[in-house]
């Protein structure tokens, strides 16, 4: 217990001095509070005195680096001054970097008005960029009118495809339309040339660009428009292509207007494929900052030598129709159909849908056209009222003609499908251009016909006909019509031919057999056979032999001397039909010489009456219808 006493005597003498310290410490942090409020209110006077200074070093800084940008944008306007003052002429990159610093400097000042020299400097930026503005005008419509030459013809016809370049002969004309290469059109390369060196084009582009920015796009668009219309149209003048009125192509002689025809073609060719599609790949290139200004460009260059062009097609579209006409419109529509995507491609826009549409039309109307000048052959082939028959009997001019007209459609089996289903007549089996055939090959038939009957002599108009129908059948059979008319209509033909050479054997042939019938040559009447073989019948009278055997040289040599002045001009028809006739007329003539010979030969002038043998019949009927008068 005095142990536990004694430590809690010392627990509290150590609490007790504790409790002094911690008095002491107090108190001396107490004075230490007021101590350290007093240093705070003396220092707060330094430290305001301290930020004012640090602000105001602030404030100069950012003064003088606002002062070195407007500096520099100043010395930048100087630099910029000076090359504008100088003009594009010596440098046009150069110049043109000047122009955009000022736009740079002029957005600069625009968007930092609080400083007081902003509008001044404003005022003269804008005033530098006026007169850049002219002198880029000026500097595009020059490069323009050095760099916007006239294609010279031999440089297009270098662009085609090898099958459609003319020949140097033909170039020395004016490059006349060559129509050998039409066949290989799917397979051709067409190389558009430059219309102004490549090296030139982007600064065009720049110039452009700067003007467009500038909210020049009319001044700039009439300049540019200007300057290739005029290159265009003398390029195109220089190929030969000329400004013809409507009235002026309709009064023009077939002659002159079939070779116009030939080069407009080819002058269509050159304009779609090479000149427009150039000028419309400049346009893009030099107006790429503006894709309504490139059509609009575009429009503006090409619309009077597009208009030129179409304005010749359509003249002769709506011309008086003919025959002879058909080939050249169905070329013409031919060539229009080929272009006609490339036409969609190329004028592409609002600003070119009138051409587009122009060019669609143009189209339209040859189709109509050459339509009707279908309708109108083949009435005029059943109409043809020609009283110049051939007094031969040979095929008829009409005839050929008509086949060569046909042969020459079947050139154009591609073209003429595409323009039957112009007009939704087509079922896509040729049905169509064999029903106009057909309808053609009957008209020619109806027509032959008629002239057929314009012979006095039955067996000439047998002839006659056999001949024109032989030359339809031979002429089909050996060209693509054969196909589409078919085998049954070929034979049908051939066995017309064969009746109207029968019915000529039965009609010239007729009489002449009757002088070799023993009927009417015996005294009974009977049929007039004779005895044993080259025997006379006791009853014949030699008087009515002699009178036959004279009536048959009569009517032979009248037939003969006739009908060697016949023509049949296919050799292989001349000599079956010779050899029809022999077997008829030989035949009958050794029976009767041989039957009734025998009273001749012992009469007075036996070759008065018996003048031929029939070796010699034989051989004179080798002369039959060549063409030439003879005489037996």
């Amino acid at each position: 217990m005095e142990t536990l006493a004694q430590r809690a005597a010392l627990l509290r003498e150590s609490l007790g001095r504790s409790q002094a310290a911690t008095d002491a410490v107090v108190s001396i942090l107490g004075s230490f509070d007021s101590r350290l409020s007093a240093l705070d209110a003396a220092m707060r006077p330094i430290q305001l005195r301290t930020h004012a200074v640090r602000t105001a070093h602030e404030n100069i800084d950012r003064t003088l680096r606002s002062a070195d940008v407007i500096l520099t944008q100043f010395d930048r306007t100087r630099e910029a001054e000076r090359e504008i003052q100088k003009g594009p002429h010596e440098n046009l990159q150069s110049f043109l970097d000047a122009v955009d610093r000022l736009r740079s400097i002029e957005r600069f000042f625009s968007s930092n008005r609080s400083y007081s020299s902003s509008d001044r400097v404003l005022s003269h930026v804008n005033a530098l960029l006026s007169k850049a503005l002219v002198k880029m005008e000026g500097e595009f419509q020059n490069q323009l009118s050095q760099r916007s030459k006239p294609m010279e013809p031999d440089r297009l016809f270098d662009c085609l495809p090898s099958t459609l370049r003319p020949s140097s002969e033909s170039r020395a004309e004016g490059g006349k339309h060559q129509p050998a290469g039409a066949d290989n059109q799917e397979a051709a390369v067409y190389s558009p040339p430059a219309l102004i060196e490549p090296k030139f084009v982007p600064l065009l582009a720049k110039l452009a660009q700067q003007l467009v920015q500038a909210g020049c796009q009319q001044q700039c668009a009439e300049i540019y428009s200007e300057a290739r219309s005029s290159a265009l149209e003398s390029s195109l003048k220089n190929l030969g292509v000329e400004k013809l009125s409507k009235d002026e192509v309709q009064k023009m002689p077939w002659e002159i207007l079939e070779s116009k025809i030939g080069n407009w073609i080819h002058f269509m060719r050159i304009a779609v494929k090479l000149l427009f599609a150039g000028e419309r790949q400049l346009c893009d290139q030099v107006f790429e900052c503006s894709q309504s200004l490139r059509d609009k460009c575009f429009s503006a260059i090409t619309k009077n030598s597009l208009a030129t062009l179409l304005s010749f097609g359509e003249a002769i579209a709506m011309s008086k129709r003919s025959p002879e006409k058909l080939f050249v419109l169905l070329d013409m529509y031919e060539i229009m159909c080929e272009l006609q995507t490339e036409i969609d491609t190329i004028f592409v826009g609002e600003s070119c849908s009138q051409m587009r549409d122009s060019a669609l039309s143009l189209s339209k109307c040859l189709a109509q056209t050459a339509q009707k000048t279908f309708s109108d052959f083949e009435e005029a082939v059943e109409k043809d009222a020609t009283k110049n028959i051939h007094t031969d009997g040979t095929v008829h001019p009409l005839t050929s003609y008509v086949i060569n007209y046909v042969k020459f459609l079947f050139d154009y089996q591609s073209t003429l499908k595409q323009l039957f289903q112009e007009f939704k007549r087509e079922d896509g089996t040729g049905s169509e251009l064999a029903s106009v055939t057909m309808s053609i090959m009957q008209a020619l038939q109806n027509n032959l016909d008629a002239k057929a009957k314009q012979y006095k002599d039955p067996a000439l108009m047998h002839i006659f006909l056999m001949n024109n129908i032989h030359y339809i059948v031979k002429s089909v059979r050996r060209s693509e019509a054969k196909d589409l008319l078919g085998d049954d209509w070929i034979q049908r033909h051939r066995r017309i031919v064969q009746q109207n050479a029968n019915q000529y054997r039965r009609v010239a042939w007729s009489k002449v057999l009757q002088c070799l019938s023993g009927q009417g040559l015996t005294s009974s009447g009977g049929s007039g056979q004779v005895g044993s073989e080259g025997g006379n019948s006791s009853g014949a009278s030699r008087t009515a032999v002699k009178e036959r055997f004279r009536s048959f040289n009569v009517l032979f040599e009248e037939i003969y001397q006739k009908q060697c002045g016949w023509s049949v001009p296919d050799s292989e028809l001349r000599e079956s039909l010779r050899l029809a006739v022999a077997e008829i007329l030989l035949p009958a003539y050794r029976s009767f010489q041989k039957r009734f010979g025998p009273l001749i030969e012992n009469s007075k002038a036996p070759g008065k009456y018996v003048k031929h043998t029939p070796e010699q019949l034989e051989v004179f009927l080798g002369n039959l219808f060549e063409g030439k008068q003879e005489r037996a």
